[in-house]
Protein backbone atom coordinates (compact mmCIF):
# COMPACT_ATOMS: atom_id res chain seq x y z
CA UNK A 1 0.00 0.00 0.00
CA UNK A 2 1.02 3.18 -1.16
CA UNK A 3 0.81 5.84 1.99
CA UNK A 4 1.97 10.12 1.55
CA UNK A 5 1.22 12.14 4.18
CA UNK A 6 1.98 15.99 4.78
CA UNK A 7 1.08 18.52 6.72
CA UNK A 8 -0.88 21.66 5.58
CA UNK A 9 -2.19 24.60 6.54
CA UNK A 10 -1.97 27.35 9.79
CA UNK A 11 -3.03 23.94 11.88
CA UNK A 12 -0.33 21.87 9.88
CA UNK A 13 -3.25 19.37 9.76
CA UNK A 14 -2.52 15.85 8.10
CA UNK A 15 -3.45 15.13 4.84
CA UNK A 16 -2.80 11.97 3.43
CA UNK A 17 -3.27 9.66 0.60
CA UNK A 18 -3.69 6.05 0.36
CA UNK A 19 -3.41 3.82 -3.05
CA UNK A 20 -2.81 -0.09 -3.35
CA UNK A 21 -0.29 1.25 -5.54
CA UNK A 22 1.35 4.05 -7.76
CA UNK A 23 -0.33 4.91 -10.67
CA UNK A 24 -3.67 4.41 -9.73
CA UNK A 25 -6.72 5.73 -7.70
CA UNK A 26 -6.53 7.12 -4.17
CA UNK A 27 -8.12 7.82 -1.43
CA UNK A 28 -7.49 11.35 0.01
CA UNK A 29 -8.55 11.28 3.98
CA UNK A 30 -8.64 15.39 5.67
CA UNK A 31 -8.23 17.66 2.92
CA UNK A 32 -8.06 20.55 5.28
CA UNK A 33 -6.83 24.41 4.78
CA UNK A 34 -4.33 24.98 1.61
CA UNK A 35 -3.64 21.36 0.58
CA UNK A 36 -4.30 22.33 -3.32
CA UNK A 37 -0.02 22.51 -4.27
CA UNK A 38 1.19 19.92 -1.99
CA UNK A 39 -1.65 17.34 -2.83
CA UNK A 40 -0.78 18.64 -6.50
CA UNK A 41 2.68 18.03 -6.19
CA UNK A 42 2.20 14.31 -4.35
CA UNK A 43 -0.81 13.05 -7.00
CA UNK A 44 1.62 13.88 -9.84
CA UNK A 45 4.65 12.51 -8.26
CA UNK A 46 2.87 9.35 -7.85
CA UNK A 47 1.17 8.97 -10.41
CA UNK A 48 -2.39 8.91 -8.77
CA UNK A 49 -6.35 9.90 -9.40
CA UNK A 50 -8.40 10.76 -6.58
CA UNK A 51 -11.24 8.22 -6.40
CA UNK A 52 -12.67 8.87 -3.03
CA UNK A 53 -12.20 12.08 -0.16
CA UNK A 54 -12.82 10.70 3.70
CA UNK A 55 -13.00 13.42 6.85
CA UNK A 56 -12.53 11.88 9.99
CA UNK A 57 -14.42 14.65 11.19
CA UNK A 58 -15.80 18.25 10.26
CA UNK A 59 -12.89 21.17 11.63
CA UNK A 60 -12.45 23.40 8.94
CA UNK A 61 -8.66 22.43 9.16
CA UNK A 62 -9.22 18.73 7.63
CA UNK A 63 -12.43 19.68 5.23
CA UNK A 64 -11.47 23.21 3.81
CA UNK A 65 -10.21 22.12 0.62
CA UNK A 66 -13.14 19.31 -0.30
CA UNK A 67 -15.45 21.28 -1.74
CA UNK A 68 -12.87 22.68 -4.21
CA UNK A 69 -11.32 19.18 -4.34
CA UNK A 70 -14.79 17.42 -4.97
CA UNK A 71 -15.46 19.75 -8.01
CA UNK A 72 -12.18 19.52 -9.32
CA UNK A 73 -12.16 15.56 -9.55
CA UNK A 74 -16.10 14.70 -9.16
CA UNK A 75 -15.49 12.60 -6.24
CA UNK A 76 -17.63 13.03 -2.89
CA UNK A 77 -16.80 13.82 0.71
CA UNK A 78 -17.37 11.32 2.83
CA UNK A 79 -18.59 12.28 6.51
CA UNK A 80 -20.04 10.72 9.33
CA UNK A 81 -23.70 12.31 9.39
CA UNK A 82 -23.09 14.08 12.98
CA UNK A 83 -20.25 16.66 11.40
CA UNK A 84 -22.47 17.62 8.48
CA UNK A 85 -23.40 20.48 9.91
CA UNK A 86 -20.17 21.67 10.59
CA UNK A 87 -19.49 21.38 6.53
CA UNK A 88 -21.11 23.88 4.42
CA UNK A 89 -20.54 21.83 1.01
CA UNK A 90 -22.38 18.59 -0.03
CA UNK A 91 -21.38 15.13 1.54
CA UNK A 92 -22.25 11.61 1.62
CA UNK A 93 -22.89 9.45 5.05
CA UNK A 94 -20.25 7.99 5.96
CA UNK A 95 -21.24 5.64 8.60
CA UNK A 96 -19.74 2.98 10.90
CA UNK A 97 -18.91 -0.51 9.14
CA UNK A 98 -16.42 -1.43 6.49
CA UNK A 99 -16.66 0.60 3.27
CA UNK A 100 -14.80 -0.07 -0.34
CA UNK A 101 -13.44 3.53 -1.37
CA UNK A 102 -10.67 3.80 -3.83
CA UNK A 103 -10.32 -0.38 -4.01
CA UNK A 104 -9.35 -0.04 -0.23
CA UNK A 105 -11.51 -2.13 2.00
CA UNK A 106 -11.65 0.93 4.74
CA UNK A 107 -13.16 0.10 8.41
CA UNK A 108 -14.94 3.06 9.99
CA UNK A 109 -15.29 3.12 13.43
CA UNK A 110 -17.22 5.68 15.21
CA UNK A 111 -15.32 7.29 18.08
CA UNK A 112 -17.39 10.73 19.13
CA UNK A 113 -15.82 13.07 21.82
CA UNK A 114 -13.54 15.17 19.16
CA UNK A 115 -16.82 16.35 17.04
CA UNK A 116 -20.19 14.55 17.63
CA UNK A 117 -19.12 12.81 14.46
CA UNK A 118 -15.36 11.87 14.42
CA UNK A 119 -13.84 8.75 13.14
CA UNK A 120 -11.12 6.38 13.01
CA UNK A 121 -10.29 4.59 9.64
CA UNK A 122 -8.87 1.25 9.98
CA UNK A 123 -6.93 -0.32 6.97
CA UNK A 124 -5.24 -3.80 6.48
CA UNK A 125 -2.23 -3.36 3.93
CA UNK A 126 -1.59 -6.20 1.44
CA UNK A 127 2.05 -6.66 3.80
CA UNK A 128 0.38 -8.07 6.46
CA UNK A 129 0.39 -3.63 8.23
CA UNK A 130 -2.09 -2.45 10.01
CA UNK A 131 -3.02 1.05 10.08
CA UNK A 132 -5.20 3.42 11.73
CA UNK A 133 -5.75 7.31 11.22
CA UNK A 134 -7.29 8.52 13.93
CA UNK A 135 -7.82 12.17 13.31
CA UNK A 136 -7.87 14.13 16.15
CA UNK A 137 -9.05 11.44 18.54
CA UNK A 138 -5.50 10.04 18.70
CA UNK A 139 -1.78 11.72 18.56
CA UNK A 140 1.48 10.71 19.54
CA UNK A 141 1.58 10.90 23.20
CA UNK A 142 -2.03 13.51 23.36
CA UNK A 143 -5.33 13.34 22.79
CA UNK A 144 -7.70 15.95 20.66
CA UNK A 145 -9.83 16.76 23.87
CA UNK A 146 -10.02 15.57 27.26
CA UNK A 147 -13.93 13.81 26.68
CA UNK A 148 -12.50 10.97 23.88
CA UNK A 149 -11.95 8.61 26.88
CA UNK A 150 -14.55 6.12 26.41
CA UNK A 151 -13.80 6.16 22.67
CA UNK A 152 -9.97 5.60 22.89
CA UNK A 153 -11.22 2.30 25.46
CA UNK A 154 -13.21 0.81 23.17
CA UNK A 155 -11.26 1.30 19.95
CA UNK A 156 -7.94 0.44 21.26
CA UNK A 157 -8.91 -2.40 22.21
CA UNK A 158 -9.53 -3.38 18.68
CA UNK A 159 -6.20 -2.46 17.78
CA UNK A 160 -2.71 -4.64 17.97
CA UNK A 161 0.13 -2.51 19.07
CA UNK A 162 1.77 -2.93 16.08
CA UNK A 163 -0.44 -0.85 14.38
CA UNK A 164 0.28 2.48 12.77
CA UNK A 165 -0.95 5.57 14.05
CA UNK A 166 -1.60 7.80 11.76
CA UNK A 167 -2.63 11.45 13.86
CA UNK A 168 -4.58 14.56 12.57
CA UNK A 169 -1.83 16.15 13.75
CA UNK A 170 2.06 15.57 14.11
CA UNK A 171 4.52 12.60 14.00
CA UNK A 172 2.48 9.10 13.48
CA UNK A 173 3.21 6.85 16.47
CA UNK A 174 1.99 3.08 17.04
CA UNK A 175 -1.15 1.98 19.40
CA UNK A 176 1.74 -0.02 21.42
CA UNK A 177 3.86 3.18 21.79
CA UNK A 178 0.71 4.84 23.15
CA UNK A 179 -0.27 2.38 25.00
CA UNK A 180 2.73 2.55 27.05
CA UNK A 181 3.51 5.87 26.93
CA UNK A 182 0.66 8.62 26.53
CA UNK A 183 -0.57 10.08 29.88
CA UNK A 184 -3.84 10.63 28.58
CA UNK A 185 -4.49 6.66 28.04
CA UNK A 186 -3.61 6.14 31.86
CA UNK A 187 -6.65 4.88 33.28
CA UNK A 188 -8.52 4.07 30.57
CA UNK A 189 -7.79 0.34 30.02
CA UNK A 190 -6.33 0.37 26.62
Amino acid sequence: MLVVGFGSGPLQANCYLLAAAAGGPCLVVDPGQEVAAPLAAALAGHRLVPAALVATHGHPDHVASAASLSAAHGVPLHLHPADAPLYDGESVPLEAGTHRLAGLDVDVRSAPGHTPGSVVLALETAEGGRLALTGDTLFAGSVGRGDVEASLRDLLAGFPDDTVVLPGHGPATTIGRERAGNPFLAGTGA
